[in-house]
């Protein structure tokens, strides 16, 4: 993982993501899903412009089932933003930065 991303999995995901204070992106991928890999450098400048704010990462759903399955993922790539543990948003496929960085605004209002 590039820069400030951080690798969800499902051994991580309780203590990185549902225990976490504060702001949470997860982004669910696989390595062979053609968007997921077009919506990787937004993912990282996401990571880059909002580090010490907001905790951003992925989650292989190939690698990490159980996860995936919990969070009833069924379309590549989903993102999902979390507070304080809780999911708050879901955004299936992929958008322009702007639309994150609205999300993660509103976000680190809380």
């Amino acid at each position: 993982m590039a820069g400030n991303l951080i690798e969800f999995t499902d051994a991580n995901f309780q203590t990185e993501v549902l225990d976490a204070k504060g702001p949470v992106l997860v982004d669910f991928w696989a390595p062979w899903c053609g968007p997921c890999l077009k919506l990787t450098p937004t993912i990282e400048a996401l990571a880059s412009e909002y580090a010490g704010k907001v905790k951003v990462g992925k989650l292989n759903t190939d690698d990490n089932h159980k996860t995936a399955a919990g969070f009833g993922i069924s379309s590549i790539p989903t993102v999902i933003l979390f507070h304080d543990g809780k999911q708050v948003e879901k955004i299936v496929g992929t958008n322009a930065k702007e639309r994150y960085a609205k999300a993660f605004e509103a976000l680190i209002g809380k």
